[in-house]
């Protein structure tokens, strides 16, 4: 299947994340974390806004009142749009010096799901936190990872899926979304680093979703691929990209049936960049599948 990748008119990121549809305004919403800033951009009216955050914002999910609710470098903080004003909750305690939060969004069950990473790397201090829709916080068992990512949930709320991307790995929990709970984690698939792959470089799980037909898209940062993987972790498909380091990705569109891409360019080699000038930039393509609709934190 030939893909035809498009650019979105919008500033270019130094590591775009987080990729989110709001079906209610027909708007993709993201973070660029080291940019310290969230943006947005609408398609049909071509509006692209920007509000500049006081520190990274590894990841976030849009309110059922609306705002968002974020994951920062320092911990939870709920954000208002129109008023801009940022409201720190109860966060677990770490080194903000060598850890921050990362991946993360809303589950089925309305609370918000986020994962810290070492910022050094080498170490698996990350861990994956719940925070409930009272905004109390509870750390889940089994989720230590070096860069925690990939977070999404089965179609029928029974499974959580969480990678660790420095560990090559994606890992899943059987999930209860009566209580927000998780099961010992268990391999999904794995990405062999390019000294087990004959050199290649394949990429490492980033940012993931689930389509309509309960498939699990990953973005393969450095691997300059997107991989659908079925229920059963066997590769369904693989989409080539148009650069090296994709990093999340989501479905939107009216019909959902728009997959867009977040990328990064930070920290790339000149050359690289040089032969890639839309790394930084969301993408998007119509990929032959449809989405769904992602819940909203209840908080």
């Amino acid at each position: 299947m030939s893909i035809e990748w498009a650019v979105l008119p919008a500033t270019v990121d130094l590591l775009g994340e987080c990729p989110t549809w709001d079906s209610a305004t027909q708007t993709l919403y993201w973070t660029d974390i080291p940019g310290k800033a969230l943006k947005s951009w609408h398609p049909q009216g071509g509006l692209h806004r920007v509000w500049p955050m006081p520190e990274e914002v590894g990841s976030f999910a849009l309110r059922q009142r609306g705002g968002a609710v974020l994951a920062l470098r320092s911990g939870f903080a709920l954000f208002d749009f129109t008023t801009r004003e940022l409201t720190m909750l109860p966060s677990p305690a770490y080194d903000r010096a060598t850890m921050r939060f990362n991946d993360g969004r809303c589950g089925p069950d309305g609370r918000f799901y986020a994962g810290t990473m070492y910022e050094p790397r080498g170490r698996a201090d990350g861990r994956l936190y719940r925070l409930d829709t009272d905004l109390t916080w509870t750390e889940l068992p089994d989720t230590s990872a070096i860069v925690s990512n990939g977070l999404a949930f089965s179609r029928d709320g029974t499974i959580m899926y969480h990678s660790d991307s420095s560990g090559h790995i994606i890992n899943v929990h059987a999930f209860d979304a009566r209580t927000g709970d998780i099961g010992p984690r268990r391999t999904f698939a794995t990405v062999p680093p390019p000294e087990d792959s004959g050199g290649i470089n394949l990429g490492r799980p980033d940012g993931a979703t689930i389509d309509a037909d309960g498939y699990y898209w990953s973005a393969m940062y450095e691997g300059r691929r997107i991989v659908r993987y079925a229920p059963d972790g066997t590769i369904e498909r693989e989409l080539s990209f148009p650069v090296q380091c994709p990093t999340m990705v989501c479905f939107g569109g009216e019909n959902f049936d728009t997959l867009f891409v977040t990328t990064s360019r930070n920290g790339r080699p000149a050359a690289e960049l040089a032969r890639q000038p839309d790394a930084g930039k969301v993408f998007a393509a119509n990929v032959g599948v449809r989405g769904v609709d992602e819940p909203k934190f209840r908080g």
